[in-house]
């Protein structure tokens, strides 16, 4: 009976082992693929925690002609929402917040009284406060050198209608997750860009993150270039559309930097194991995708995708984790696209290589 046990045993590893050697070699053969004009950023993969390719296509600076490398710092938008989160669930699972309270609780001076009252954290980390995304519904109040600390960007939407009335719909707000950098500040005592310095960005080993100026002189750094989103083909550069880094999104990384922190998260090294679960727990359908606290949740497919888009003017990264086969790709683009080339593509190829999209478009 032992034998038969360890013949079958043998025979399932086998067969995963076969699976995964065809796997990454059709993600080999994709990979040498790629043409330079296709995809301007860095890939990495990973299976089982240990990286499997590493590839640089482009350039960073493309009227100086300088390549792409694969530690290149790029630009990750919104993927830094998921440090925000992890912040804030740091705070909760050490007792210093509560997410279903209001936020007047711990901002007892938020300047407006429907928003200090009613809006609670679960409602700022599920995009379903009502507060917009000051990116999009202020831009042309935004001065984009201006902001040198997180209050600065309050005064952008703190005056603005609510979009709709506190967790009754979901709403993408980037304007919530500035409030959730205030909460952090207020809480911990620290700014937000040292708390997460020192709790997510050094304990995952995140030696390059970090937030910058606008006009900073930064070596190995990549220049987005837009194309209005595939409107345009000729190029323009982006920094008219950026700011310094906020709660909300344009902090800088590497691919290995964001490798880093996706397993620190998942193997519970900058939350409990609960409190990771909590995070990573389906709570509220998006646009697209299902979300859990600052992470999204693609059920879409054959297995569950876990992770965060960033995209932007110049801008499109992805984060995927493929929870099922343990698979774990980064995508980091200096240049966006329409939805059918460039990132975009990158990333459809490997929903389908790994996920093979069954469900609803």
């Amino acid at each position: 009976m032992r034998d038969k046990i360890k013949i079958t045993l043998i025979m399932i590893l086998l067969v995963f082992s076969g699976y995964s050697q065809s796997t990454n070699s059709q993600i080999e053969k994709y990979l040498d693929q790629i043409d330079n004009e296709d995809f301007s950023g860095t890939i990495l993969v990973a299976h089982n925690n240990e990286i499997l390719q590493e590839r640089s296509y482009g350039y960073s600076s493309i009227e100086y002609e300088i390549k792409n490398k694969i530690d290149t710092k790029f630009n990750i938008a919104s993927i830094t929402k998921m440090f925000t989160a992890v912040a804030t669930l740091q705070l909760y699972e050490q007792g210093k917040l509560e997410l279903k309270k209001p936020i007047g609780n711990y901002l007892p001076d938020y300047p407006i009284k429907l928003v200090r009252d009613s809006v609670t954290v679960h409602q700022l980390l599920t995009h379903t406060s009502g507060l917009n995304n000051f990116y999009i519904n202020d831009w042309e109040k935004i001065k984009n050198l201006d902001y040198k600390e997180i209050s600065g960007f309050l005064p952008l939407f703190v005056n603005d209608t609510l979009l709709s009335k506190p967790g009754t719909k979901y709403d993408y707000s980037g304007s919530g997750f500035v409030v959730l950098g205030l909460i952090i500040e207020k809480i911990s005592g620290d700014s937000y860009y040292n708390y997460v310095k020192k709790h997510i960005l050094n304990p995952s080993q995140m030696f390059e993150t970090t937030e910058l100026e606008i006009d900073s002189i930064v070596k190995n750094k990549a220049s987005g270039y837009t194309s209005m989103f595939g409107e345009n083909k000729i190029l323009k550069k982006n920094d008219y559309y950026l700011t310094k880094a906020s709660p909300a999104g344009f902090y800088y990384s590497t691919v290995k930097d964001l490798f880093n922190f996706s397993k620190a998260l998942r193997n519970f090294k900058l939350l409990e194991k609960e409190t990771t679960e909590l995070m990573f727990e389906p709570k509220i359908k998006g646009y697209n995708t299902q979300l859990g606290y600052g992470i999204d949740v693609d059920n879409r497919y054959n297995q569950t995708i876990l992770g965060h888009s960033g995209g932007w003017y110049g801008i499109h990264c992805e984060l995927m984790n493929f929870m099922e086969d343990n698979y774990t790709v980064i995508i980091l683009s200096n240049i966006d696209d329409g939805g059918d080339n460039g990132a975009s593509k990158v990333a459809d190829k490997f929903k389908n290589l790994l996920a093979d999209k069954t469900l609803e478009k």
